[in-house]
């Protein structure tokens, strides 16, 4: 299948903390994972399968970036996606969800800047599928290593340096905080729900 980015310039001028030079720089980037993405998907569809190997092959290096250009579009997908204060907050089942993982909601986001400050990449709130409850998820490396199996994001915050470097330089800490307070509730709300099944 043929992979479309997304537009996501309904965002400029709408996420305090986060500039239009910031924004439409990250913008292209996520462009490039959807463009891998398809580059990659073509040359598997002719790549030879007859000798894989774990050392080198053509198709065996195929389907291990895979997963980088993959998820690289997805969680870039997911993260605009819940960009932009829209002036709601937790739904009464997910605040309810994370009071019983995490005390608080401010627990949880000094869980979520706790392991920002541990990360290079990508942190997630997820949904468990496996016992029923929400958790943070911190990916350790690029945006494959670390995923939890059978964990649905409903939350992705992405601290790579090229999500606040020009608006931040080096204040990671910074980003994090203004990010946590520009959240667009309705689609984690909508997120925790489908995952959930508590709609």
């Amino acid at each position: 299948m043929a992979y479309e980015p997304k537009n996501f310039d309904h965002l400029i001028g709408k996420v305090k903390g986060l500039s239009e030079t910031q924004l439409k720089a990250h913008f292209t980037l996520y462009q490039g994972y959807v463009k891998k993405l398809n580059e990659i998907s073509d040359k598997l569809k002719s790549a030879d399968r007859g000798a894989p190997n774990y050392s080198f092959n053509d198709y065996s290096e195929l389907r291990r970036r895979e997963p980088v250009a993959y998820n690289g579009t997805i969680l870039h997908e997911l993260y605009f996606g819940n960009l932009g204060a829209d002036g709601t907050g937790p739904s009464a089942e997910l605040t309810k969800a994370i009071e019983s993982a995490f005390g608080n909601a401010d627990a949880w986001a000094a869980d979520m800047k706790a392991c920002a400050g541990s990360a290079h990449g990508w942190v997630l709130t997820t949904w468990d599928g496996n016992y029923g409850c929400i958790r943070n998820n911190l990916v350790q490396s690029e945006h494959h290593v670390g995923l939890l199996a059978n964990n649905h994001v409903i939350y992705a915050l992405d601290v790579w340096e090229h999500a606040y470097f020009f608006d931040y330089q080096t204040k990671k800490a910074d980003y994090v905080a203004n990010v946590l307070q520009a959240v667009n509730w309705k689609a984690v709300n909508d997120r925790y729900a489908a995952a959930s099944g508590k709609k």
